[in-house]
């Protein structure tokens, strides 16, 4: 039997997959909660576990090798295998893995299992259920952009309150408060090197080269466990790092920060500028938003295409706006588009994409079953963050018996204390992460039920930050050549055309 000849559901013999993206999560047993629940998916499904991949692992960022290294062990067998996963997102966040995972499933190679889900895509899966699939995706997707724009309020209320949301330069440190809450306060061993490095510099007697000779007699190291010597290029990101003067600066933005400066803003300038020699006037990017920005290359010279305005004012005092596109013809020459054209034909490409009554049903039912899995799945982690969260709280009590018996010192109290407060702030955080996460997640479910009924409609009445996010949720490849708009659609969407063709009597494939 070759591996064309694999009957649907055919595989017997099965690889578990248990994921989580940090260390924090595999030593909050993540990892273990989840094996448990795969066994009993196996032993249900009378499916032999010839091996089970526990990765620690983000599945959003870098080449994701512990993941690779189970897609091989999967190529190397000689049956099918059926990957069992918790849920969607534990395989993959985004549509990356896609054609890796599709081409295993279409030799019947492969099956992929999803136990809280509770379905199976394999060789014999129909074009629905692999859009279900894909959908599963999107969500995961959308959960993931969720916690970014978590972290990102996060990071914007630290800005307005003044606080690092990262790691602190040299001269300061990282540490946790009584509270348990992370913050920053300056290093009392290399602080006064660092003002000293200032203040020799700023005489302009010393070239990087020999401030860095200089700071190595004194003794000054950086701060990681080897506590190596300071390079030029160290001492160039110290000087001119505005948060030794009060000023941190976050993507390119300056923010106050609330720790005491280690130099004066005066001290820093004067360093500023013997290394400038003169001023400099700074660049300044025009913060407009424009719909294409970053997303259209030109389908002739394949450089990217940038968007401005022009702008007339009229003899009765009246202005008018309009924005065009840059790109190039075949000859190398200039061609301007109005953005308005180009924004007609994005909405006629999304007009393209309806879909059936009777698809849209079956998308609104399994919706309705992944957001009651998704429910289920999150009350469940929730439960376990609030149960380990109440075991600490007795081990906190009972440190105080332990003091008052002696069994321990005031030294030892205090430390003991500190890191279960400090595990309890990160409980806390994942609670609230997770609360965002699950109307993210909702958000992401209603937003597809949205497009499923008026996807044009919805891209019309958007903003123009709206439109970008929409552009890039639906469409890829996306190029203008010849004032013509050139695109590929995304999956699913790109079976909303096929489906629409094949209702109109076209024989293809979906």
């Amino acid at each position: 039997m070759t591996v064309h000849d694999f009957p649907a559901t055919a595989a017997r013999k099965a690889v578990t997959l248990t994921r989580v993206s940090s260390r924090e999560q595999e030593e909050g047993h993540s990892i273990e909660a989840q094996n448990h629940r795969l066994v009993g998916y196996c032993q249900r499904r009378g499916l032999e576990v010839i091996k089970s991949f526990q990765i620690t692992e983000s599945s959003t960022r870098g080449d994701r090798a512990k993941f690779m290294e189970m897609i091989a062990y999967i190529k190397s067998q000689k049956q099918p295998i059926a990957l069992v996963a918790d849920k969607v997102d534990r395989v993959q966040r985004s549509f990356k893995e896609y054609p890796l995972l599709d081409s295993l499933i279409q030799e019947g190679r492969l099956e992929l299992h999803f136990n809280t889900e509770n379905y199976v895509i394999h060789k014999g899966s129909v074009s629905q259920e692999r859009m279900m699939w894909s959908f599963g995706v999107i969500m995961a997707q959308g959960y993931t952009d969720s916690l970014r724009d978590n972290v990102r309020r996060s990071q914007d209320h630290m800005l307005r309150e003044g606080m690092l949301p990262g790691v602190s330069p040299i001269g300061y440190l990282n540490v946790r408060d009584e509270r348990g809450k992370a913050t920053v306060i300056v290093d009392q061993l290399r602080a006064p090197l660092i003002r000293r490095m200032f203040e020799e510099f700023a005489s302009g007697t010393y070239t990087l080269e020999h401030m860095r000779e200089a700071v190595t007699s004194w003794g000054l190291r950086n701060k990681t466990k080897r506590g190596g010597e300071l390079h030029r290029s160290h001492i160039h990101l110290i000087l001119t790092n505005p948060f030794y003067s009060g000023v941190m600066v976050i993507k390119g933005k300056p923010h106050p920060h609330r720790y005491p400066a280690i130099v004066p803003r005066e001290l820093f300038e004067q360093c500023a500028a013997v290394l400038a020699g003169w001023k400099k006037k700074p660049f300044k990017y025009g913060d407009k938003e424009f719909v294409f920005r970053g997303l259209l290359t030109c389908g002739h010279s394949g450089r990217t295409i940038s968007s401005f305005t022009k702008k007339k004012t009229y003899l009765n005092g009246n202005t008018g706006e309009w924005t065009y596109l840059r790109s190039w013809d075949a000859n190398g020459k200039l061609v301007y588009t109005p953005e308005e054209k180009v924004l007609e034909q994005a909405a006629a490409a999304l007009a393209a994409l309806h879909i059936p009554e009777v698809t849209q049903q079956a998308i609104t039912d399994h919706l309705r079953r992944t957001e009651q899995a998704e429910r289920s799945f999150v009350q469940r982690q929730g439960q376990e963050l609030k149960n380990e969260h109440t075991r600490l709280q007795l081990r906190s009590d009972g440190l105080m018996d332990l003091l008052m018996d002696g069994a321990i010192t005031r030294d030892d109290y205090d430390r003991r204390r500190c890191d279960i407060r400090a595990r309890q702030a990160d409980i806390e955080l994942a609670l609230a992460q997770q609360r965002d996460c699950d109307d993210g997640f909702k958000d992401s479910l209603l937003f597809l039920l949205d497009l499923c009924r008026n996807m044009t409609g919805i891209f019309q009445g958007s903003t123009t930050p709206e439109k970008r996010q929409f552009l890039n949720y639906v469409l890829l490849n996306l190029s203008l050549k010849d004032g013509t708009l050139c695109f590929d659609y995304r999956n699913p969407f790109a079976w909303f055309q096929n489906v629409e063709k094949k209702q109109n009597g076209r024989t293809e494939r979906i």
